[in-house]
């Protein structure tokens, strides 16, 4: 069964679901599309009948990513349009806890750390630059520069400590260490804009990247001179691309043509499933990691949809 959250006026750009609470998620929107206007970051919990608002956050920028703390089940963190970076904790009604300013230009990523003992969040900027922050934004740790682009999605890698990927305008996928503050692999991945990167929750060495190509390519990290899998049937460029954390070889990604695509780079056939439940662009992707299989995606038509594809269900994906 498909539940169905509106929120009036907003459009959404990011759902996350909650690594701590089953039935929480939180999502980023903004007004006017992202373009102009503020931006609303909303807390939902779905009910066994629908989706309800626990709470709700007015910012005065648009707001473009979301992520949660993988150490406190209360705390989240927003990306603005003004450059800046929102704690926000869930039980206080009021302003953010924190709000840390030290990128130029719209914060489009941010992602919290799930390696254990490590509590940083990493974000990135059409500034060019990646920052990783200690998990109260009380300061910048470090500032990343390589990418001759805006940098659209930056993701902690969940196996190797203090490693991120990133993915930008200028074609490339990035590998950053940051003990050592340095690019350890810079990938030509696409001759064109590179949207979002994820990685497998199973191996280490396996990035996904979705681009303004169409196309989702997966890379092995230990030979990257041709992706291992490259993945087509959008018809517009990818928003955002996700593994999915119950299978190895199961990954989502999401488009500018109102469709998500649910794929297994194993097989001959990769395209699993094409859900059309949207009727503007689908910009937020995640999948929950309590209800196995179920997902949540946002879009710019105002709704955030919780479901299970038909494809998931099937024996072989479960």
């Amino acid at each position: 069964m498909e539940k169905v959250f509106r929120c009036p006026s907003r459009h959404g750009y990011a759902v996350e679901a909650s690594p701590f609470l089953p039935n929480r998620l939180a999502c980023a929107s903004s007004q006017y599309y992202g373009i102009a206007g503020c931006g609303t970051l909303l807390v939902l919990d779905q009910t066994e009948t629908g989706v309800v608002l626990v709470r709700s956050w007015q910012w005065g920028d648009g707001l473009f990513d979301v992520s949660w703390s993988e150490a406190n089940e209360h705390l989240v963190v927003s990306g603005g349009g003004d450059g800046s970076l929102q704690l926000w904790d869930t039980t206080n009604q009021n302003a953010p806890l924190r709000v840390a300013r030290e990128h130029t230009q719209e914060v489009y990523s941010v992602d919290w750390s799930q390696t254990r003992g490590e509590n940083l969040v990493v974000s990135g900027s059409w500034d060019q630059t990646a920052k990783v922050w200690d998990g109260s934004l009380g300061c910048c740790l470090a500032t990343l520069r390589g990418h001759e682009g805006v940098i659209y999605s930056t993701v902690w890698s969940p196996h190797i400590p203090a490693c991120f990927a990133s993915a930008s305008g200028d074609g490339t996928l990035r590998v950053w260490d940051v003990k050592s503050a340095a690019c350890r692999l810079a990938i030509p991945a696409h001759k064109a804009e590179i949207l979002s990167c994820d990685w497998c929750k199973y191996d280490q060495n396996i990035v996904a990247t979705g681009s303004v190509d169409c196309s989702v390519c997966v890379w092995d990290l230990r030979n990257v001179r041709q992706p291992v899998s490259q993945l087509r049937g959008h018809t517009y460029a990818i928003r955002r691309v996700k593994f999915s954390p119950f299978s190895k070889t199961v990954l989502a990604s999401c488009s500018y043509d109102f469709t998500v695509r649910f794929w297994d780079f194993s097989m001959n056939q990769p395209l699993l499933e094409t859900v059309e439940h949207h009727s503007e662009f689908v910009c937020g992707l995640d999948f929950n990691l309590h209800i196995p299989n179920q997902v949540v995606d946002c879009s710019w038509d105002e709704t955030v949809k919780i479901y299970t594809p038909a494809c998931l269900s099937a024996p072989t994906h479960s």
